[in-house]
């Protein structure tokens, strides 16, 4: 039996190379004709996709795209794991619609994001300054994903690339999630007192993910910052105030221009790698970088 599509591994799943490969629809042509084109078409695509409501469907407008005859489109879904967001293509009268990714194979394959316009400074970091590779990990501490690759990120940093690689710590709540953004207010507040310790108490909410709610995470923070002798008056103030706040906001903006979809999402020297570091994925291109690296050292000697 055929299985249908996933929308939430369309982006990965499905794509559209100078027009020719991709997922192909035909939307019913009485649609294209009709003044209710875009009803139409989300509806098609809720029963293709199995979406249970069409409110959380969303189409842009049509704009001409970097092929000749085709328009392009913005799919948004919002589901229970976030937003999903696609690329669609269709002819003048759209009846025909292409949901992929055009690649233009003159840019750079691996669709790097700039680094330099994150704030990457005055965060949580582990490894040395200088290492080859910067990887930006985009992580929510209600996430399961997250907590899988804590671990899994940690020994990578400190055991398999050891001093090879530098992780520098983002937060990027889920507003699906309750306690993750005050967690990660929390987290900010312990990181300025003490570095190191933002880790552990990192680790803390990771392995305490079942039994911690909006109503004991204080009550968790309390105890982390009692054991480990943290200023109690001062994280009081810093959890109370808007600078920590605004980082936290920060972060998310950073995510957003990143175009961070999901958690935990990592930056690979701008290379972006959605989920877990144990995956093929995640060696594959860590190695690549380490290789040029060692490349550009030897051509400049």
């Amino acid at each position: 039996m055929m299985r249908r599509p996933s929308l939430v591994n369309l982006t990965l799943a499905l794509i559209l190379i100078c027009g020719v490969i991709g997922f192909a629809i035909a939307v019913p042509a009485r649609a294209a004709t009709s003044s209710g084109n875009d009803r139409a078409l989300k509806q098609f695509i809720q029963k293709r996709f199995h979406i249970a409501d069409l409110k959380d469907i969303a189409l842009s407008r049509p704009t001409p795209s970097p092929i000749a005859g085709l328009l392009t489109r913005t799919l948004t879904v919002n589901t229970a794991r976030g937003t999903v967001k696609a690329t669609m293509f269709t002819n003048p009268s759209g009846d025909k619609v292409i949901i992929g990714e055009y690649l233009d194979l003159n840019s750079d394959p691996w669709g790097r994001v700039n680094l330099s316009k994150l704030h990457l400074s005055d965060r949580a970091t582990q490894g040395p300054a200088d290492a080859p590779v910067t990887i930006v990990e985009f992580a929510d501490f209600e996430c399961p994903f997250c907590a899988r690759a804590f671990s899994q990120i940690e020994t990578l940093v400190n055991d398999k690339y050891k001093g090879k690689v530098k992780l520098i710590f983002k937060n990027f709540p889920l507003t699906m999630h309750p306690w993750a953004r005050p967690a990660a207010i929390a987290a900010e507040c312990i990181r300025r007192q003490n570095p190191a310790d933002f880790w552990e108490f990192a680790q803390v909410l990771y392995t305490g993910q079942a039994s911690i709610n909006v109503n004991n995470l204080r009550e968790r923070v309390d105890n982390f910052a009692k054991a480990s002798k943290l200023d109690q008056s001062a994280l009081d103030s810093c959890m109370m105030g808007k600078s920590a706040d605004e980082q936290v906001n920060q972060d998310m903006r950073d995510g957003m221009l990143a175009h961070v979809q999901s958690t935990p999402t990592f930056l690979i020297n701008g290379i972006p790698v959605a989920g877990l570091p144990e995956e093929k994925a995640f060696e594959f291109v860590v190695n690549s970088e380490l290789k040029d690296h060692r490349g550009a050292q030897s051509a400049a000697k």
